[in-house]
């Protein structure tokens, strides 16, 4: 062999050089060279008839693409099935011989499922006899379409199983009827719940947050708060954990001055809160309503509205960002569509240009963003529906939906379904609509006559997405305010609530609490719950008692200012009520301290268990030594006067040299002396 031809490095049995090696033998004349496949050489090797190696024909294995032997794994890319292949196991047979060789054996999945697909077939239509649906383990093994080696025995495997979990599983033919599950034979029809029953609506409590129509209404991600925002300006947050059965706010506030608040929404993380009022500028709260940041405010002269900082017209909607926290958009009836971040407010981030089809200005009247924030979609006065993806640059929409709604009628509110596929729309045209974004060429379902007097009448689904919600207004020639509910899939009316002489403006199902908000025309906010499928909070403050008002007499007193005065003369400077409760409440004879009990001395009010605790657990013990707690203090200390007499020890001794002698008798001697003097 020359010694010229370089020989290719093999390692395991992943041939590096296939083609170069071919290549090598046909240049020097070569019909045999050293093989490309093997483990642990570099050289020549002898087989078991004592040959070289390299007297072995090399031939290159093949694989048949077409032959249906390659199966799609999904994460790796595509694998050959007959792994003998790639091991090297077609290579070894060359060098056994042509008698040792094994091939893999071809099938067709296809069949295979249909085969599995009729046997569940038989067996769903004969359930009456059990014993027969057990032959279908038996006809998928009699397929016969894999080898008995251990990689082919695994697939198999993995087949049967997913045979078995289409037809489910065959009861033993055995046992006959007894090995029958009477409880499988339900069917679906027994347990279906109407979606009527999934409605919380079976109690309800009410929320007073004014004398005008309430507009906004959002929830934190957990449901511990409520804000609300109506016409009169005002801002009201509820805790629903510190509420009680009074229902009160915890906190009033107009953060927008004198602008009516039109819309309000939690961050995803619920420590902002979006502000959108009748003003240019939005404004973003913390979770105690304190201002975290305000947009700017645009050059009303500047018709280039891309060169403007912020809005310069009146705002109709904003939304957060589902995906990132500090990102939300605004719109505005200046036309556009804002981006903006809440650590750089002075000015937006992108800005998109709403047109209508021949190219003329059209004011978007609310947006949102979609369930995974890659788009936002905004609807405008001209009836369309615009889409516009935000991982490219805010040049024109995506996708349009022209003539969605009546033209030149406001869109009020469109919601995206928890899924993220179906859209709905509400407009003032009296028409509720739902959309597949996937075939957004026309709606897949209309409803009519539901009349909305409010250009923030909304619309959302509910947590399942099995219903689309929405509130109608009380007409001109009478009737009630209502909030219906639609199937999504025939929308057909599956049920209404009745609110008398009140609009239904705002609705809010919170998926977590599973309790529905509904803000009135008539400044309430009703919030229906459902005591067995609700939680936590409307529950939580209906359960609480009222607490009782503190009655604090203030009385109206002129005040001398004094300022050269004694201090004994002046009068005290007015407190705040805490301060003057807290002072009261130190003076004893203003808040009427009860007694302290009696630590020393006898009688009194706990005499009788004993006068003293340590008396009390001695007599309680048990002891021997009796502890009399109703003599005389004198007399007890008297009785050990003979015995200090005797035996001074402790106070007699330092006063024995000091101590006078004593002049006074006692009274009983007294009077002996005189007896004796009168003898």
């Amino acid at each position: 062999m020359n010694g010229s031809v370089r020989k290719p490095i093999i390692f395991g049995k992943i041939p590096l050089s296939l083609e170069s090696d071919i290549s090598l033998k046909e240049e020097n004349g070569l019909e045999n060279s050293s093989p490309t496949v093997g483990f642990g050489t570099f050289g020549k090797r002898k087989v078991d008839n004592g040959e070289l190696f390299d007297n072995v024909q090399f031939k290159k294995p093949h694989i048949d693409m077409s032959s249906g032997d390659w199966h799609g794994n999904g994460i790796l890319g595509k694998r050959p099935l007959a792994l003998n292949h790639i091991v090297g196991q077609g290579d070894q047979a060359d060098i056994n011989g042509p008698s040792s060789s094994k091939k893999a054996k071809s099938f067709d999945v296809q069949e295979m499922f249909e085969k599995a697909r009729i046997s569940g077939q038989q067996y769903s239509g004969n359930k009456a006899n059990p014993g027969a649906s057990g032959k279908i383990v038996n006809q998928c093994s009699e397929l016969n379409v894999l080898s008995d080696s251990p990689e082919e025995t695994k697939l198999k495997g993995e087949l049967n199983g997913v045979t078995e979990s289409c037809v489910g599983e065959a009861p033993s033919s055995s046992d006959g009827d007894a090995g029958y599950d009477e409880a499988s034979d339900l069917s679906d029809e027994d347990n279906y719940e109407p979606p009527s029953s999934w409605i919380p609506m079976k109690e309800n409590v009410t929320l007073h947050h004014g004398h005008k129509a309430v507009l906004a209404l959002a929830s934190d991600p957990a449901g511990a708060r409520l804000a609300t925002g109506s016409i009169d300006y005002e801002v009201r947050f509820w805790d629903f954990a510190g509420m009680d059965a009074s229902l009160q706010s915890f906190r009033t506030m107009q953060p927008c001055d004198n602008h009516p608040i039109k819309v309000l929404q939690y961050s995803m993380t619920g420590d902002h809160i979006l502000v959108i009022s009748g003003s240019a500028q939005a404004s973003v709260l913390d979770r105690d309503g304190l201002e975290v940041a305000q947009c700017a405010k645009g050059d009303q002269y500047i018709t280039d509205m891309a060169r403007t900082k912020g809005h310069i017209g009146a705002l109709n909607c904003g939304a957060w960002n589902p995906r990132v926290k500090e990102e939300f958009i605004t719109c505005s009836i200046d036309g556009t569509c804002r981006l903006w971040v809440t650590d750089q407010p002075h000015s937006h981030k992108s800005i998109m240009k709403t047109r209508t089809h021949n190219g003329l200005k059209s004011v978007p009247t609310t947006c949102t963003y979609s369930r995974d924030g890659k788009c936002v979609s905004l609807a405008c006065r001209d009836g369309s529906i615009q889409f516009w993806d935000m991982r490219r640059p805010c040049i024109r929409p995506s996708m349009i939906i022209r003539g969605a709604h009546q033209s030149g009628e406001d869109i009020t509110s469109i919601a995206y379904s928890y899924g993220g596929y179906l859209l709905g729309s509400r407009s003032l045209d009296c028409t509720l609509k739902l959309f597949d974004i996937r075939v957004p060429k026309e709606s897949l379902h209309c409803a009519s006559d539901l009349f909305c007097r409010y250009p923030v009448t909304n619309c959302m689904f509910s947590p399942n997405d099995t219903m689309l919600l929405t509130g109608t207004s009380i007409a001109e020639k009478g009737g009630h305010g209502k909030l219906h509910f639609f199937d999504c899939n025939s929308f057909e009316k599956v049920n209404e609530i009745d609110l008398f002489n009140s609009h239904v403006i705002r609705t809010l199902w919170h998926p977590k609490l599973d309790q529905i908000m509904v803000g009135t025309g008539d400044g309430i906010v009703k919030v229906f719950y459902d005591p067995g499928r609700s939680q936590r909070g409307a529950i939580l403050c209906a359960a609480k008692t009222k607490k009782k008002s503190k009655q604090v007499e203030v009385v109206a007193a002129q005040q001398i200012i004094t300022p050269h005065a004694l201090p004994m003369f002046r009068q005290d400077k007015p407190k705040s009520v805490r301060k003057q409760m807290e002072k009261d409440r130190q003076d004893p004879t203003k808040s009427h301290r009860p007694d302290l009990p009696i630590t020393a001395g006898q009688g009194g009010r706990v005499a009788a268990s004993g006068g003293t605790l340590s008396s009390f657990v001695i007599r309680n013990l048990g002891l021997s030594k009796r502890v009399e707690d109703d003599q005389d203090p004198r007399e007890a200390i008297l009785r050990f006067a003979k015995e200090a007499a005797d035996n001074p020890y402790w106070v007699s001794p330092a006063y024995s040299k000091t101590q006078p002698k004593t002049i006074f008798q006692g009274d009983g001697q007294d009077q002996s002396d005189k007896g004796e003097e009168k003898t």
